[in-house]
């Protein structure tokens, strides 16, 4: 029996390279999605094909013959609102087109900052009205507005904090935490909604298999959220090390935000900026 195909944009990043892998895991031909030029590596037995999100002709060529599309490719940082809705909301809508004329299922990697903020009394759901904080929520925001809004079969889903192997975002956390430093990145009283990678492809795999999950919006998280603390103390018992948790005072963010939005203008991607904070 002829085994099902995937198209996978974003596969060389760290949610679209697990994704790609679990669906060769999962028995799928799997198509990676990559820009023109682009040679980060791929998991073993997955083919690559170049396309562009602004390339229409391209777009389709990729996509041709596919079962499903999971659509992972975006940005997450960027210097201004429309970087951001060139990327994510043009990008996904180009993709949206092209896996309708291909006629494959479509499945969204969003975020949880489409739908905005939530707090462990009162965690946020799916039906709430989404209220995102930032350029960064408001282009995913859009890039769903889209998809909902095409003829095929397709599913959202709104992962919150990812961590695990091949990521580079908490990276820096973890490499204090080795060197015996243990800075919170947040309030006290800040909590966290964290997901592992393997959990989220996971869902990712079912979103595109189960019926039941057509034209559904989903957040994608552990059930119990963690403050800034928490995490420090994890990644803490994980490296053996003892630390003990030192809270950056928020005016010192405030001012890192502050340079970080004036280093977008030097062409440098700084650690944390406004929108970030």
């Amino acid at each position: 029996m002829k085994s099902r195909l995937v198209s996978i944009t974003g596969a060389t990043g760290f949610v679209g390279w697990h994704t790609a892998e679990a669906f060769r895991r999962g028995g799928w031909q799997v198509r990676a999605v990559v820009r023109r030029g682009n040679r980060r590596p791929l998991p073993d037995g997955v083919e690559a094909i170049e396309a562009s999100l602004d390339d229409a002709a391209s777009l389709a060529a990729a996509f041709r013959g596919s079962d499903a599309v999971v659509h992972a490719a975006a940005l997450i940082r960027a210097k201004n609102e429309a970087a951001f809705r060139r990327v994510n909301v043009d990008g996904t809508a180009a993709s949206v087109r092209a896996a309708a004329e291909a006629g494959a299922r479509f499945v969204l990697v969003s975020s949880q900052a489409a739908g905005g903020q939530g707090t462990p009394e009162r965690p946020r759901r799916e039906d709430d009205p989404p209220a995102p904080v930032n350029a960064y929520g408001r282009s995913k925001l859009a890039s769903e507005a889209i998809v909902r809004a095409s003829t095929g079969p397709w599913t959202i889903l709104r992962p919150c904090a990812v961590y695990g192997p091949r990521d580079r975002g908490f990276l820096p956390l973890f490499s204090l935490v080795r060197r015996g430093i243990a800075v919170v990145p947040s309030r006290a009283d800040t909590a966290f909604t964290l997901i592992f990678i393997d959990d989220l492809v996971r869902a990712i795999l079912l979103a595109a298999e189960e019926a039941g999950a057509v034209g559904q919006t989903m957040f994608v998280g552990h059930a119990q959220p963690g403050t800034g603390s928490d995490v420090v103390r994890a990644i803490a018992a994980h490296e053996a090390r003892r630390v003990r948790p030192v809270r950056v005072p928020d005016a010192l963010f405030g001012a890192l935000a502050w340079l970080g939005d004036r280093l977008w203008s030097l062409d440098i991607t700084p650690m944390i900026d406004t929108g970030r904070l």
